[in-house]
């Protein structure tokens, strides 16, 4: 289902929106990569596998796969072909079986997409990246390739339900970045480091505002309030 997805889909989306692709010279063809990416609209987890010049996954929700009848099917079929895999979202466990997903594929030579950001701008700002990316790359050696992604957020804003069939695109694909210099992935500073090398990265492609602060999705409870101005690690 993904070869015959991506064998359709890739010159059907190329055709109707024609992207403007950057730099694809710059992605390694073999051995585990990452596309570190900023994150602006639902359509950043398809622009991504549509123009990249390797197969890429990345992780979505668990719920896009467990649907049924005609309509589960065809969502579940949609999502396959573009390299997704589902998993359960949250903190805690889920977070960190989210992660093990990722590194399986590295190690088996793949490549995943990420967004250090976590979530969607809403603003349209680059906010300071999460850890997970830096942590992966640096635990399993893969190279990061940070992304730029322009315009998706016009092309479908949040709330839409269909693209729209005006705008374009450009994605640009930075030069490979080998983090192993900041030093061991179980070191906190060196994920930080890390982080913010990929995320000075993906600014200069992106030429976004800089939001100087964590994305949060917002809290439910007094405690997660309490949790999100405490000081610890954005995973």
């Amino acid at each position: 289902m993904y070869w015959f997805g991506r064998a359709i889909l890739t010159p059907l989306a190329r055709f109707i929106y024609r992207p403007r692709v950057e730099g694809k010279d710059n992605v390694p063809m073999t051995g585990p990569v990452i596309f570190a990416s900023n994150h602006l609209s639902f359509i950043d987890s398809i622009a991504i596998p549509v123009v990249a010049p390797r197969p890429a996954h990345f992780l979505a929700k668990s719920t896009y796969f467990e649907g049924t009848g005609l309509k589960g099917w065809a969502q579940r079929s949609f999502f396959t072909s573009i390299g997704a895999i589902g998993v359960k979202r949250g903190a805690g466990q889920a977070a960190l079986d989210a992660l093990e997903q990722q590194r399986q594929l590295l190690e088996e030579g793949r490549a995943v997409a990420l967004y250090p950001e976590g979530t969607r701008s809403l603003d349209g700002r680059l906010y300071k990246g999460r850890t997970g990316a830096a942590f992966l790359a640096l635990q399993t050696g893969a190279l990061i390739v940070p992304v730029g992604l322009i315009g998706t957020d016009k092309v479908m804003p949040k709330g839409a339900k269909m693209p729209s069939l005006k705008e374009r695109i450009t994605v640009k694909f930075g030069e490979p970045l080998d983090l192993s210099s900041h030093g061991p992935a179980t070191s906190g500073k060196a994920r930080r480091t890390a982080t913010d090398e990929i995320m000075a990265a993906i600014h200069a492609l992106s030429g976004q505002e800089l939001a100087n602060q964590f994305n949060e999705v917002p809290a439910a409870t007094p405690i997660e309030r309490i949790k999100q101005v405490l000081p610890h690690e954005r995973r």
